[in-house]
């Protein structure tokens, strides 16, 4: 799939670089995050899985001194703080999070827990054992997942039925036949399914052929969140919400102000703040922040699946430039997401018509992959920011003066599996344990580079025609 992977990170690319070639005679760029401050806002999370969500703990109400301050209540952050505690049990680590954990990205995403990471997913790079090594560690963090749901006795809902990527057209179906064929002389255990598979499995007609990974998966995100939220808690680290980190003074020994006017010590720093990184002044150029869309059905009885045809409890995504993926949920409702994405000016936020219209987007596909659904409406429909990298590869390591900044981002699609992978690496990178980590191209990973304002608007908007136009 080489060619798909290729066409996506051409036309991202691309898309920015009218913009990038202003940055050299318009001064507006440097002095831009100056002029347009990005809010700090966090917008609730409305999705279907926020029902789920974990009883909140009381924010932080006096001044405190800590070992570790980790930023964000999501995957990232919580995995952090449990592997750190297991790490190193002697440390004080506490977790900030300004609403409740899992209210961003973490808790309102597709549902897909997918192996390696996107800019490599079904795409060979020009070291292919790297690439095996980055399936293997994905993999077996799937199976991770399973047993620290059984230590918490959280039920995250983690069906690992596999995932396939559904091929849009014969040139897909070619690329992904040679992906297969030297993904196996690996030790790849992925497949090939040709139409007729596909439809025995899921029912549409819609597809000429699918990728199939058995190492993939299914879960309910914000479930995974509480378990995550037990373990980090059962280790020993302490987790602080509605506490609103509004500035932070690096050094050191870090100061961090709340907005209630606390603040924090502390010798290490974790940003797990996936797309509002940069609304702390942080990786500004390295990441968009772009409004995904989810909407979710009523429960289906396993008759109204049968007629359907959807037999096999398998989630998919298409390989289009402007993916849609689809998963069932474990009371069989089918929940749709993707389609074209939003980017706001200063990353902002849309207004009910513009949800509404990627609402509606999202029921046309429905019911174009499913006739039979068309009446069916939306249980409930929902939107957030998550962080994209213009080549779609991801970054973990440490940053800052002292070297005592650690972070974890870009995940670009696949953030429900690799999020919990970074956060054990960043572990491992607070704890001085680099060395196991140095054959992977993400860790310390320099991205590319992503203009300020106005020209990151301009870039997003000509990037999303872009797209549009290569689906039409």
């Amino acid at each position: 799939m080489q060619e798909i992977s290729n066409r996506r990170r051409f036309l991202r690319k691309a898309a920015f670089a009218g913009g990038g070639a202003l940055l050299g005679t318009v001064g507006l760029n440097q002095i831009s995050p100056r002029i347009w401050r990005e809010p700090l806002k966090f917008e609730p999370n409305r999705s279907y899985w926020a029902r789920s969500q974990p009883p909140q703990n009381p924010s932080l109400t006096e001044d405190i001194a800590v070992d570790v301050a980790v930023l964000g209540g999501g995957f990232t952050g919580l995995s952090a703080a449990y592997y750190i505690r297991s790490i190193s049990p002697h440390k004080r680590v506490v977790v900030l999070e300004a609403k409740g954990c899992g209210n961003g990205a973490s808790g309102r995403n597709g549902a897909m827990v997918l192996t390696m990471t996107e800019d490599r997913y079904m795409n060979f790079s020009s070291a292919p054992a790297i690439d095996k090594k980055i399936y293997d560690l994905t993999a077996e963090n799937i199976r991770t997942l399973s047993k620290l749901s059984a230590a918490t006795g959280i039920d995250c809902e983690l069906e690992t039925n596999g995932a396939l990527q559904v091929l849009a057209t014969s040139e897909d179906v070619q690329a992904a036949k040679a992906y297969v064929q030297q993904a196996r002389s690996l030790g790849m255990p992925v497949e090939f399914w040709d139409k007729q598979r596909l439809v025995d499995a899921i029912g549409t007609e819609v597809y000429e052929a699918a990728f199939f990974d058995p190492n993939g998966g299914h879960i309910h995100p914000m479930k995974l969140v509480h378990v995550f939220k037990a373990a980090a808690e059962n280790a020993g680290a302490e987790i602080y919400e509605n506490t609103t980190v509004a500035s932070i003074e690096e050094g050191r020994e870090h100061l961090l102000h709340t907005s209630s006017g606390h603040s924090i010590k502390a010798k290490s720093l974790v940003l797990a703040t996936n797309a509002f990184t940069s609304r702390l002044g942080f990786f500004r150029n390295s990441i968009v922040p772009v409004h995904e869309y989810v909407a979710v059905t009523q429960p289906f009885s396993e008759q109204q699946l049968a007629e359907i045809g959807w037999r096999k409890r398998v989630p998919f995504n298409d390989s289009r430039t402007e993916v849609f993926y689809l998963g069932l949920t474990e009371d069989r409702r089918i929940h749709i997401g993707g389609g074209s994405p939003s980017y706001f000016f200063n990353s902002g936020v849309g207004d009910a018509s513009n949800a509404a219209s990627h609402l509606a987007q999202l029921q046309r596909e429905l019911v174009r992959i499913y006739p039979s659904l068309s009446g069916v409406e939306f249980e409930a429909g929902w939107d957030g920011v998550v962080d994209w990298s213009l080549d779609e590869s991801p970054s973990v390591g440490r940053t800052g003066r002292n070297k005592n900044i650690f972070y974890g981002l870009g995940y670009s699609g696949h953030g429900v599996n690799l999020t919990s992978v970074f956060g054990r690496i960043i572990a491992d990178l607070e704890a001085g344990r680099e060395q196991p980590w140095k054959q992977f191209p993400f860790l310390n990973a320099s991205l590319d580079y992503v203009p300020n304002e106005p020209f990151r608007w301009l870039g997003a908007q000509t990037g999303l025609a872009w797209y549009r136009l290569t689906e039409s």
